[in-house]
């Protein structure tokens, strides 16, 4: 990963990476996962069962493949408002919030969850980020007060809706609430208004856990307990179909080195559009102001009559001419095969797509318009036109 401002964002090395094991590998059935999301179960031979149980709020899923960073020292948090696109200088302790750290064209380089306990910053991103995230912010680091370490010592649990209550009972290191899809103050959207959003429906927990109790934390928050029932374990894939059917957009799956935040509807959790510089604000103002993102995330749903489901990265096809590909490819328990992709804007938004043998409906995401709620009326400065003599 190239350090934003020094050299362009590049997409994650996910086959570079060297993936931890979690022990929770060695339960029955469970089954690993690929990519991004090895070295966890990718599900525990009942997916759709799994699916249930963590909508429900009786699941939780083991999520340390993803890595953790910490930032410590008085400066930490003004320190990462300086660097980052998001609003984080008077984040109370407890309190959630996401940032992306940009190159200098406003390509995204880093997206990671903050929550700060008082002395310490967590960032929660992918585990092939770390290392990057580590090298970027310690070069950043000049004169001030601030300690940045990567924390192999930890582990991380998800759970969703009434789970988090169960992550709670085990008394976590941290917690942090994934603010999706509610919109940050400051910020804007380019997909639906919070109300209309399905994110709304499955709002999801991380906890933070010792990496050596990790089995332990599972037990415990698994447990019945004050009218809770016994929970079970699921994997990863139940949750990625959560994640796709909530427009969740993840930097493992749905970045490259070309992704602005404006493609991904990611305005809205994690950039504050008046805060003070950064890297890359000038590329996040513009399209805002004056231009429209070149490209857009949406959800395909996938006929699954031919029993062929395509892969991460297919391309996408509309007429013979190949308008974007897949990010994220998933069997979701309700609405069958589901997808995230990323697409050209111009692409018509009733068109039917195709993926090799495959169709797909859209279900629409950014706007094909390609203007947020905060995009100005009028041209800024369409007042000084220059007259004609």
């Amino acid at each position: 990963m190239s350090l934003p401002g020094t050299a362009p964002a590049e997409a994650l090395d996910i086959e570079a990476w060297d993936a931890p094991r979690s022990v929770l590998l060695d339960t029955e059935g469970a089954v690993e996962g690929s990519g991004p999301d090895r070295g966890v179960a990718l599900h525990y031979g009942r997916p759709v069962h799994e699916q249930r149980a963590l909508e429900a709020g009786d699941a939780v899923v083991d999520m340390s493949q993803l890595g953790v960073v910490t930032v410590t020292g008085s400066a930490r948090l003004g320190w990462l408002d300086t660097l980052s696109s998001q609003r984080v200088q008077d984040l109370a302790p407890g309190q959630a919030a996401e940032i992306l750290l940009l190159d200098n064209r406003g390509h995204i380089a880093f997206a990671h969850g903050l929550v700060d306990d008082g002395e310490t910053a967590w960032l929660i991103g992918e585990g092939a980020a770390a290392a990057g995230l580590v090298e970027f912010l310690t070069s950043m680091r000049f004169m001030l007060d601030v300690e940045v370490a990567a924390r192999d010592d930890v582990a991380v649990l998800a759970a969703v809706g009434d789970g988090r209550d169960r992550l709670a009972a085990t008394r976590p290191i941290v917690l942090w609430d994934d603010p999706w899809p509610r919109t940050a103050t400051g910020s804007t959207v380019y997909g639906p208004p919070d109300a209309d959003h399905p994110g709304r429906l499955t709002p999801v927990s991380y906890a933070v856990v010792p990496r050596e109790g990790l089995r332990e934390a599972v037990v415990t928050a698994l447990a019945e307990g004050e009218g809770r029932v016994a929970g079970r374990l699921a994997g990863t894939w139940p949750l990625e179909a959560l994640r796709v059917a909530a427009y969740r957009p993840r930097q493992g799956y749905e970045v490259d080195e070309k992704t602005i935040p404006h493609e991904l509807d990611w305005l809205r959790t994690a950039v504050h559009l008046s805060k003070g510089c950064y890297r890359g604000q000038e590329t996040v103002a513009r399209v805002v102001n004056l231009g429209k993102p070149p490209r857009r995330l949406t959800l395909l749903h996938l006929d699954g009559s031919e029993h062929i489901t395509p892969n991460n990265g297919d391309q996408v096809e509309l007429d013979g001419r190949v308008v974007g590909r897949l990010t994220t490819v998933v069997r979701h328990g309700t609405d069958g095969p589901i997808a995230l992709a990323v697409l050209k804007r111009s692409v018509p938004a009733d068109a039917v797509l195709s993926i090799g043998s495959v169709a797909a409906a859209q279900e629409i995401i950014v706007d094909p318009a390609g203007d947020s709620d905060a995009r100005p009326e009028t041209r800024p400065g369409a007042e000084f036109r220059r007259r004609r003599g």
